[in-house]
């Protein structure tokens, strides 16, 4: 899905940031996480964004989730998602990268493991590092940083993706022994993931569980077994839970009116569309949209 003006992007961060450390539409770092052009409404994420908190702590959401961060935790939300409601607490200090979804799906394109790391922070975007993994993320920020900024390198892209794949792998390590009790995938998790990534290329015109197992040829009750067991939440939760993130986000960042909200979600007619987000939000959609 290609970022429109309100997404949270590497192309709509230079537009801000006239001195900041970037290749093309592709990377932008920010060597101070308060200068991340961030909102408190919810956003769409339109890229892969990586934090690091150095000092302080933060709080903000992740697809209506809070989470909490502090000294040395990384920070990890994922093309597609929303990030809104954060709040830096006086003495925050943290370092960013963002990154177009092309961009790292090159520099880890032949890295299946690493690659998954990503699919795992869907559900767990707060990583803690040690202290001496921290430092080691802030050398491979500042190296990077540094090569970005060095415009007359010739192989200047290639390098910063090199340093990019180097650090991932490095930190991804210590993630993977420390956070993650089950490196191995189980046939469950990777059937979860691919319904979660089929819900996200889809759910604006499917929302039928019949049809997310026919794509992944197994039946609707194997489908919502396997679902239930690795997430604790059943696809319709899942599917419902998209649908109405998206809702949110057009309602808070677009002009659209209800009426074209629902044509683009392909519902019936804007009463379903009310309906709808009243049974899973609480309230009307013009309300939220006041609120």
């Amino acid at each position: 899905m290609a970022p429109n003006n309100n997404d949270i992007s590497p192309k709509n961060a230079k537009l801000v940031l006239d001195d900041s450390s970037f290749i093309d539409d592709d990377l932008v770092l920010f060597d101070s996480v308060d200068r991340v052009p961030l909102s408190s409404e919810p956003r769409r994420v339109a890229c892969l964004f990586v934090a690091m908190c150095l000092e302080g702590s933060a709080q903000y959401t992740v697809d209506t989730k809070e989470h909490m961060v502090h000294k040395n935790d990384v920070i990890i939300v994922n093309d597609g998602q929303v990030i809104g409601n954060y709040m830096f607490s006086p003495d925050c200090k943290g370092v960013a990268i963002m990154g177009s979804s092309d961009f790292f799906a090159e520099v880890i394109k032949e890295v299946h493991e690493i690659s998954q790391l990503f699919l795992l922070a869907n559900s767990n975007p707060v990583f803690r590092l040690s202290q001496e993994k921290a430092d080691v993320f802030i050398d491979y920020f500042r190296h990077i940083r540094n090569k970005v900024d060095d415009k007359d390198h010739h192989f200047r892209k290639q390098l910063t993706m090199s340093l990019l794949k180097a650090m991932i792998y490095d930190i991804g390590n210590e993630i993977y022994q420390t956070q993650l009790v089950a490196p191995r995938r189980t046939r469950a998790d990777a059937i979860f993931n691919k319904f979660i990534a089929l819900v996200k290329e889809n759910f604006k015109q499917e929302r039928r569980v019949s049809w997310y197992g026919e794509q992944l040829c197994i039946t609707p009750k194997y489908l919502s077994e396997t679902v239930k067991q690795v997430s604790r939440r059943t696809p319709n939760e899942w599917i419902d839970h998209y649908v109405t993130l998206e809702i949110r986000v057009l309602l808070k960042n677009t002009t659209m009116s209800i009426k074209e909200i629902a044509q683009v979600l392909h519902f019936p007619n804007q009463s379903f569309l009310g309906k709808y987000f009243k049974e899973h939000v609480g309230m009307p959609p013009s309300k939220y949209r006041r609120s």
